[in-house]
């Protein structure tokens, strides 16, 4: 059996069309989101997390507790300068920013394991939403979850019981968007 070869004439795109391409799928995108990130304490996360933040538009990232912030020397090895691109506050205790991204129109939707969090598929993402993160070791804090609208979690059929807080904020990310450009 043979492995079929790449379709005839596929080629990445150059920069000037990732550009253009870029530029329709902000033309298909209305609705605002938001990012509070809570007690993400490791650099390299919280740079992935912001350069994750870049790329799905968020267009406020809220930190509370002990996260590190983005002008740590760190984080930049990963934010790959999508930092500059994100304005930023520490909102100081998770209720602080929650409140924060409320007065913004922003409903706040949790991401993590709780008793009535519902699958992401499913979650509530439609229109303006904050989606809110907590720490690599213990996920959002009782008081972001107090704080939250509502609790989603993402799905998961693997042996393992959970991702990487900058992985989740990207499958979180990704999925609001793809809920408005399939909506």
């Amino acid at each position: 059996m043979t492995t079929p070869g790449p379709a005839q004439g596929r080629r990445q795109l150059r920069p000037t069309d990732v550009k253009r391409l870029n530029r329709d799928w902000r033309r298909r995108t209305d609705a605002r989101l938001g990012l509070l990130v809570e007690s993400v304490t490791q650099p390299f996360n919280m740079g992935s997390i912001i350069r994750s933040a870049a790329v799905f538009g968020v267009e406020r990232l809220w930190l509370a507790g002990n996260s590190t912030p983005p002008t740590h020397r760190n984080v930049a090895k990963t934010a790959l300068g999508t930092d500059r691109l994100v304005p930023w506050e520490h909102a100081g205790t998770p209720a602080d920013a929650a409140g924060a991204a409320r007065k913004e129109g922003l409903r706040v939707v949790a991401v993590e394991l709780t008793t009535d969090a519902v699958p992401l598929h499913e979650a509530p993402l439609d229109g303006d939403v904050c989606l809110a993160v907590g720490g690599e070791d213990h996920g959002c804090s009782p008081a972001l979850l107090a704080a939250a609208d509502t609790v989603t979690y993402i799905p998961q059929i693997g042996r393992v019981g959970s991702l990487n807080v900058a992985v989740a904020t990207a499958v979180a990310l990704a999925e609001a968007r793809r809920r408005e450009w399939s909506g």
